[in-house]
């Protein structure tokens, strides 16, 4: 069990349809944890954002960032006599990756960047990140299966640019071990044997960055 190897919080992050909040409720389900789910629905901007970026990154970046800040503060900081682990499906820092990706405006960065920095202060680390990666064709593919309207007019170039920003940030990430795990050929929702494999690299609790490619056959 990840608790016996130290890992209280366990953070599931990866580029937009790469299946994190879907592994997190895996998790949660099969380990007894407490999971944290992204409120995207919650947004009232996220729509807006994507029929014009410019315009509503900044209303939807700050609703993210404030939301992430209450759902971890709440959650990670009160015991919880039921759940060892607490299993998120982001981690706060991610926040800092789409603002560079989507604010524009310098003034707007600026001022995000100020209530970012006075707010991570008090922000609780996990003790384990897995990063899930996918190719852009394989991402695409997902988010359309998927079917959120609001998501039809999001580009292969604009995942590119998101996932080699995430690359950067978890090649040099220093807050927690990383497990990355290639998903372009395994299907941990429909396939028992998929999930045991990632389970089982997870239970592992690697204690630097470690790839993991898992082998079908």
């Amino acid at each position: 069990m990840l608790t016996d190897k130290g890992v209280h919080f366990l953070a599931i992050e990866g580029v937009i349809g790469v299946g994190k909040t879907t592994l997190a409720r895996l998790i949660a389900e099969r380990w007894n944890a407490l999971c944290i789910e992204e409120n995207y629905e919650e947004n009232p901007f996220l729509e807006k954002f994507y029929e014009n970026r410019d315009a509503y990154a900044f209303q939807t970046q700050l609703f993210f960032l404030l939301d992430r800040h209450k759902q971890l503060q709440n959650s990670a900081l009160q015991s919880d006599l039921f759940h060892e682990l607490l299993v998120s499906d982001y981690t706060y820092d991610k926040d800092q990756i789409f603002a560079a990706q989507n604010l524009v405006n310098d003034s707007e960065y600026a001022m995000y960047e100020a209530v970012s920095k006075a707010l991570s202060r008090d922000m609780p680390k996990p003790d384990l990140v897995v990063y899930l990666q996918a190719s852009i064709p394989t991402l695409l593919n997902r988010i359309k299966s998927r079917g959120r309207s609001m998501e039809k007019s999001i580009e292969g170039t604009y995942l590119k640019d998101l996932q080699e920003r995430y690359d950067h940030h978890f090649w040099h990430y220093t807050d927690a071990p990383v497990l990355i795990i290639n998903t372009d050929n395994i299907d941990f929702v429909h396939n028992e044997s998929h999930l045991q494999m990632v389970l089982d690299a997870i239970a592992e609790c690697p204690r630097q960055t470690t790839y993991f490619v898992p082998e079908i056959k």
